[in-house]
């Protein structure tokens, strides 16, 4: 009995050491990282890791339900793509095609109400909330510096830095992009309860503006330098720019930091279902516009979907382009699978959300399943006459 209560001592004492090291190294955000991701079984988070978090809602106004086709959910899926929804847990497949709902189908208990982190998605809603606030005159231009918003970048080449770099992913920060690594930057922001300091703490690596380098933290401060510019929580200004104005069905949610801090994460994080997520693949086809109401200014969205540097023709300002059997696409993506793919001369849009990619992530710019999704959802429209 004494040696189960000294081993059970020892264990105690060993835990407390372990706690008192995690906080006198600053990593006790893996506290919250055990807690909530790996405890759960998983080693990344998941979509519906929201419910952990702490969250802020995003309302919606007056609902404007997507019509259907004539033709909606006349065609079956694929072989093919039952295979790939099947094999990469797919849990919303959705074709709007002439900004109708052509096809729709959800999987594995969800449905189309269902709420699901959209993760890198909410990249996009960033980068057009930036838009909105120089439409607005809360912000002068892309060009206008960092430093004017946040004074620890007024140095050395941070003081170079702009508001577009920030959205077109070339601030040259040492920000790595590294989503299973315990100890990376990219795992802390995402558990971290103050985001802020951890944007602050980044330095410098390379000339800002001279290349593509994708990098979650540069969404996260271009959304601080959107709440000094408009003196707006970002969730607020999402409610009035984008969500209510598009006539969302469901409220949504944006996970924040902390209740304390209250600072979105923006380079993530937004809860809601695949056809509500549509509607800004929509808005974007539509050069800004809903409803004969210029929402977005044009020329600004034509310049999002165009490539910024020739040697990353991948990504414009918040958006992946992508050229694909001739035709192209641009596209908001998500951690684990999350699309909106828009093909604007077809007036095509297809959402699909999941569990998972295709294994091959990391080896191309693009991952397998995303060539999977559009040409079997070209190959159903054809089929059907469309």
């Amino acid at each position: 009995m004494k040696l189960i209560k000294n081993l059970l001592k020892g264990i105690l004492i060993l835990f407390a050491l372990l706690i008192a090291t995690l906080y006198l190294t600053d990593t006790d955000y893996l506290l919250k990282a055990v807690r909530t991701i790996y405890m759960q079984g998983y080693t990344t988070a998941f979509l519906d890791d929201y419910h952990k978090f702490d969250n802020r809602v995003v309302k919606n106004g007056t609902p404007q339900p997507w019509p259907n086709h004539a033709d909606y959910n006349r065609a079956k899926e694929t072989e093919r793509l039952n295979k790939a929804n099947k094999d990469w847990g797919t849990i919303a497949y959705v074709i709007i095609k002439n900004d109708s709902i052509w096809f729709e189908n959800y999987y594995d208990g969800y449905n189309k109400d269902s709420k699901t982190n959209s993760f890198s998605m909410a990249k996009s809603y960033v980068s057009g909330l930036m838009g909105k606030a120089i439409m607005e005159g809360y912000i002068k231009s892309l060009d206008q510096p960092v430093c004017d918003f946040i004074p620890e970048f007024c140095e050395g080449k941070a003081a170079k830095m702009t508001v577009g770099d920030l959205s077109r992913m070339s601030s040259g920060t040492n920000w790595d992009e590294a989503y299973y690594s315990p100890l990376s930057i990219t795992t802390r922001a995402y558990f971290d309860d103050d985001l802020e300091k951890v944007i602050l703490g980044l330095k410098m690596d390379k000339e800002p503006g001279t290349a593509f380098k994708y990098a979650s933290g540069d969404t996260q401060m271009l959304a601080m330098v959107i709440e000094k510019a408009t003196g707006k929580k970002l969730y607020d200004y999402l409610t009035e720019s984008f969500w209510k104005p598009l006539g969302s069905e469901n409220e949504t949610l944006w996970q924040v930091d902390s209740d304390d801090h209250d600072l979105v994460k923006a380079y993530c994080c937004i809860a809601s279902n695949a056809k509500d997520f549509a509607r800004f693949g929509k808005l974007y086809k539509d050069h800004g516009k809903w409803n004969g109401k210029q929402v977005l200014d044009s020329t600004f969205v034509a310049k999002s979907i165009q490539p910024v540097f020739p040697s990353s023709p991948e990504y414009g300002y918040g958006w992946w382009l992508k050229n694909h059997n001739e035709k192209h696409f641009f596209m908001m993506r998500g951690h684990l699978g999350q699309y909106v793919i828009v093909q604007p001369e077809d007036n095509v849009i297809i959402v699909r959300l999941g569990h998972q990619k295709s294994p091959d992530q990391g080896t191309t710019t693009f991952t397998e399943d995303i060539s999977v999704y559009i040409d079997e959802a070209y190959q159903m429209l054809n089929a059907n006459g469309q």
